[in-house]
């Protein structure tokens, strides 16, 4: 089986229905995405659709632009000077990449968390109150209630909750990873985008911060990077496969996690997931 010459559109008429915790609707629709850094394309028209409530997990090997196409989804490519991206990303009917989106309410809605726990070198409650702050949320009492709700959600609050002053830096890292993911969904947003979440982690750590994850789906739509193929399984509904052709990276196939895993479509995918290339 060889690869077309254009990338395919994957849409849910193509893939089974997801698990009964996934709305068969699209709540991202990126199509013909492009993402280029100066002269050079890291990413080439790219076209599927995220559907809600469920996890996407995002595979292939190291620079086949699955982190660049993860940052175009709330803009953070807009950070970097020389990034051009092309194509479009909807969200409610609205193309996310035009000039006039409010970024920091699209940023509101959709949050991020990173590779490596990033918390502010400050306390534990000043790391949640700030981004309330930021949002305009005045009232000291709403925020309090919001900061030990989101504590609790990401199964924290026991353990802090007699230590909300000191610093962040003083947890372990699995703990300031939680608090970073509680950072994210304190502002209540509908979309999470993490970058290897678990990767700089011990097995423990990671075990624990994966757990919730899981339990984050169905309340908001998760994409999750991962270069651990065990970990994509046991997590996530659906899985994009990505490769780099030609030195630049494309979507080679999508569908239901399981399935791509279990009979993969494509040559490459199988080559992938077997170990044999990659």
């Amino acid at each position: 089986m060889t690869m077309q010459p254009h990338s395919p559109t994957f849409t849910l008429g193509q893939i089974e229905q997801g698990p009964p915790c996934c709305e068969p609707i699209p709540h991202l629709s990126i199509k013909g995405l492009s993402v280029r850094y100066g002269a050079q394309t890291v990413l080439d028209e790219v076209s599927l659709d995220i559907y809600k409530g469920c996890i996407t997990a995002l595979i292939g090997p190291s620079g086949c632009g699955k982190t660049s196409f993860l940052s175009t989804l709330n803009k953070m490519t807009d950070a970097i000077s020389h990034a051009h991206v092309t194509g479009s990303i909807h969200f409610d009917n609205n193309n996310i990449l035009d000039a006039q989106t409010n970024v920091l309410q699209l940023r509101r809605r959709i949050g991020m968390i990173f590779q490596k726990p990033n918390p502010f070198p400050l306390s534990i409650e000043r790391n949640l109150e700030l981004p309330l702050k930021e949002h305009g949320i005045k009232s000291r009492k709403v925020r309090k209630e919001k900061i030990e709700k989101a504590l609790r959600d990401v199964g924290l609050w026991h353990e802090v909750s007699d230590r909300l002053n000191t610093s962040a830096l003083a947890l372990s890292g699995g703990q300031q990873q939680r608090l970073c993911i509680a950072r994210a969904i304190i502002l209540e947003p509908e979309i999470l985008l993490m970058d290897e979440p678990c990767s700089a982690l011990d097995p423990i750590s990671s075990g624990i911060v994966e757990d919730l994850i899981i339990r984050l789906r169905g309340d908001y739509t998760v994409i999750i990077v991962t270069h651990n193929l065990a970990q994509a399984k046991r997590v996530a509904n659906y899985a994009a496969f990505f490769w780099m052709k030609e030195r630049v990276g494309k979507l080679i196939e999508f569908g239901q996690c399981q399935h791509l895993f279990d009979t993969p479509q494509h040559e490459l995918t199988a080559a992938y997931i077997s170990g044999a290339k990659g």
